[in-house]
């Protein structure tokens, strides 16, 4: 098939999911559309068991011609993260950046060799292969909370602001952070000679530093373009090209394209929104970016839902996810708790913050995608599998509760809420 053929068929599935979650189930989209996907894929896969074929290896045929890491990390994540940056205020932001910089930073390593740790041992218990270094590549990749699944669900939880900007920050930036542990850590593993205390710092300089700084420097130029000019359809095809120019050119010098347009995403939100947009520009701006945030998510969680066809489970390897799945969410909760514990000696959390941070770091496409761009090492199927069951845990039963853990925390919010 052509890749406009293959695109026709998963955006056709994608609406099809859409209707049917609007009509019948009532989840939210992103939610709605992989459960269905997870439904369908199931339901494919064990009749297939059964011997009846209806189209498994075709689907499976489709899906495989799906680079997923490159149509996620090098295609769809640029505008999610423009568009999720572009509606966080600043001055929230601002407000809370010692605990978002924390837990970005601090937490995702902690987070990282707990997560590996204790993976080790429990494949080691299931007689499962893994060396210790790829259980740490393992932490690596599950411990940034996705911007793409946060986003979406704190929209409907109901998290106090302070919390809700916490959260949101924190997936916003952890994710940059925590790919570049995941590239030193893979270097490592496979045997880089030059990995040293300052060939890491140049790292961390060049991705997290060069990419902050570079969207700063693409989100200034395009802000001076939004100044002077009053035409929203020009306006929208400017922030087009800033998102999918500036992480073109953050790939190519090797900086970090999720922190570049995330930082250009914030300036554009804030001042680019007062300072250089009319009314109808802001109002046609938003409607746009919000659409095209809504396609995208529910494309990316259906191809999420239908990844299913094509991994090689096993009943060991199920159990092995199960059991990543209870180690992920005690490593956020130590990491989370920890910091939340050392921060308060010089500032204040709302109560039950650290129940909410946890179960609100939700794991999305990122970390499938970066599971699935490990080189064909003997313990690569191991992590795309517990990786793709921790992720859909996560956003299924996390994602659909979590707003009902925020009623349970906070009774009287819901009574404001329902009051209005």
């Amino acid at each position: 098939m052509h890749l406009f053929e293959i695109t026709a068929v998963l955006m056709v599935l994608t609406a099809l999911f859409s209707y049917i979650n609007y009509r019948v189930l009532h989840m939210p989209t992103t939610i709605g559309v992989m459960f269905i996907a997870l439904v369908v894929s199931l339901a494919i896969v064990s009749l297939g068991w059964m011997g009846v074929d209806i189209g498994q290896s075709n689907v499976a045929r489709i899906l495989e011609t799906v680079d997923f890491n490159q149509a996620l990390l090098h295609g769809m994540l640029s505008f999610l993260l423009f568009a999720g940056a572009m509606h966080i205020k600043l001055d929230d932001l601002t407000s809370q950046k010692w605990a978002i910089t924390f837990l970005a930073t601090v937490g995702v390593v902690a987070s990282t060799f707990i997560v590996g740790g204790l993976t080790w041992f429990v494949l080691g218990l299931l007689k499962i292969h893994a060396s210790f270094i790829y259980c740490l590549l393992f932490g690596a990749l599950i411990s940034p909370t996705d911007p793409v699944a946060v986003i979406g669900i704190l929209k409907t939880a109901g998290v106090p602001k302070s919390l809700e900007t916490k959260i949101a920050g924190e997936s916003l930036f952890n994710d940059g952070i925590g790919v570049v542990v995941f590239m030193i850590i893979l270097e490592l593993a496979l045997g880089g000679s030059d990995v040293t205390v300052t060939s890491v710092a140049k790292l961390f300089l060049m991705e997290a530093v060069g990419g902050a700084v570079l969207g700063l420097i693409i989100g200034l130029f395009a802000y001076q373009m939004l100044k002077r000019v009053n035409n929203y359809q020009v306006e929208v095809i400017i922030t087009l090209a800033l998102v999918m120019g500036g992480y073109a050119l953050a790939d190519r010098i090797h900086t970090s394209g999720p922190i570049a347009i995330v930082v250009a995403g914030l300036l554009i939100g804030n001042q680019g929104r007062a300072f250089a947009m009319s009314e109808i520009t802001r109002k046609r701006l938003d409607d746009f970016w919000e659409l095209m945030d809504e396609i995208l998510n529910a494309l990316l969680f259906m191809l999420i839902g239908m990844e299913v066809l094509v991994m090689p489970f096993t009943g060991y390897l199920l159990v092995a996810g199960l059991a990543a799945i209870m180690i992920t969410l005690f490593a956020r909760w130590a990491s989370v708790g920890g910091a939340v514990l050392f921060m308060r000696t010089f500032r204040s959390f709302s109560p039950g913050a650290v129940k909410i941070l946890t179960w609100g770091g939700l794991r999305g496409g990122i970390s499938v995608a970066l599971a699935l761009s490990i080189p064909a090492v003997p313990e690569r199927t191991t992590i795309v599998i517990i990786t793709y069951i921790v992720v859909v845990f996560s956003i299924v039963m996390q994602g659909m509760t979590l707003g009902k853990l925020v009623d349970r925390i906070y009774p009287e919010a819901q009574g404001e809420s329902n009051g209005n």
